[in-house]
């Protein structure tokens, strides 16, 4: 499970990096919403991901105990 920690947080903090990087405010016609979906998005599929990894992880348990 620690594998799986580690790697979210490694995603989370590179989402965060990307979002102050590309913060649209100083531009001449900034665009929040697309801002918005795209940090939105991002973070559905850090969810998605670890929930695969989380069952991913399970199933490995149980194939290791099952043999």
């Amino acid at each position: 499970m620690k594998r799986i920690n580690i790697s979210t947080a490694v995603l989370l903090i590179y989402l965060i990096v990307m979002a102050i990087f590309g913060w649209p405010g100083n531009k001449l016609d900034p665009d929040y919403i697309q801002y918005g979906v795209i940090i939105g998005a991002s973070v559905i599929v850090i969810i998605v991901l670890r929930i695969v990894q989380i069952k991913r992880l399970k199933a490995r348990e149980k194939w290791k105990q099952d043999k």
